[in-house]
């Protein structure tokens, strides 16, 4: 497991244990389910920022691709640095114009800021762009990040199975994974 994986590991984790805040609303709404009571619905825990996109056209080998991305941040305004990468170079490249990092001033309005990042696939197949959100707070920095799937060309994708499906005594299926030798 490399360091970038283990970080967002780390990171889904401690979104999904929340920042303990809630803590009456999450008691008050225990006590309703113990009484049978429907009562006020604790929120989902969420990032610093919410990044929704939509890939513009058809993403299609050689050509250049633009892809629009919403960026809200949940936490006030806030500036909101945006880093995009892309793993595999020989699979993908951003357009010369495009940077690697822009940062979004804060603004006053509560309304969704639009980015928009040009690439140009170079193999077909699944092929993902990383977009990264950071927001500076009292404590230090805070960020979501997400891939971005783009399919490029029309060949039918084939599921590579990847280690071992057997069995426990209760019948539930258990998939062993090979060890990695990074």
């Amino acid at each position: 497991m490399n360091r970038t994986t283990l970080f967002l590991l780390v990171l889904s984790m401690l979104a999904a244990c929340g920042d303990g805040t809630d803590t009456d609303a999450r008691q008050a709404a225990d006590q309703d389910n113990k009484t049978g009571e429907v009562g006020a619905m604790t929120a989902k825990p969420q990032g610093p920022v919410s990044i929704d996109y939509r890939i513009i056209g058809t993403p299609i080998l050689g050509q250049s691709l633009a892809i629009d991305l919403e960026v809200t941040s949940t936490i006030g305004p806030q500036a909101i640095t945006l880093s995009y990468r892309v793993n595999d170079s020989t699979a993908m490249e951003f357009m010369e114009s495009q940077p690697a990092e822009t940062t979004i001033a804060a603004s006053s309005d509560e309304g969704p800021s639009l980015q928009q990042v040009r690439l140009v696939p170079l193999r077909e197949g699944r092929l993902f762009l990383n977009v990264s959100a950071s927001v500076e707070i009292d404590g230090g920095t805070v960020s979501t990040s997400m891939a971005i799937p783009i399919e490029v060309g029309t060949a039918v994708r084939q599921i590579e199975e990847n280690g071992v499906i057997t069995t426990d005594e209760d019948g539930n299926p258990i998939h062993a994974l090979p060890a990695s030798e990074n």
